[in-house]
C-alpha cells in the first residue's frame, strides 16, 4: 500500500491553509496530529477531525448568509 497522500486540492496554493485548518480542528477536538504521517490515528479520531472541519465550514457559511 502506498503512503502517498492522494487527496486532491483544487487550488494547490491553498494546501498550507488547509493543513493549518486541519491542525486547528484536531486541537479543538483533542486529537494530537503531527506533521506528516498520521496513520496511527483511530477511525474515531480521524472522523472527529473531519467532522469538526465540516462543522466549522458550515458555521462560516451560515455567518456569510
Amino acid at each position: 500500500m502506498s503512503s502517498k497522500n492522494s487527496n486532491q486540492i483544487n487550488i494547490p496554493e491553498a494546501r498550507s491553509a488547509m493543513d493549518q485548518f486541519k491542525m486547528e480542528a484536531a486541537s479543538e477536538v483533542g486529537v494530537n496530529l503531527k506533521q506528516g504521517y498520521n496513520g496511527d490515528l483511530t477511525s474515531r479520531e480521524a472522523g472527529s477531525v473531519g467532522g469538526q472541519m465540516v462543522k466549522k465550514m458550515i458555521e462560516s457559511y451560515e455567518k456569510g448568509l
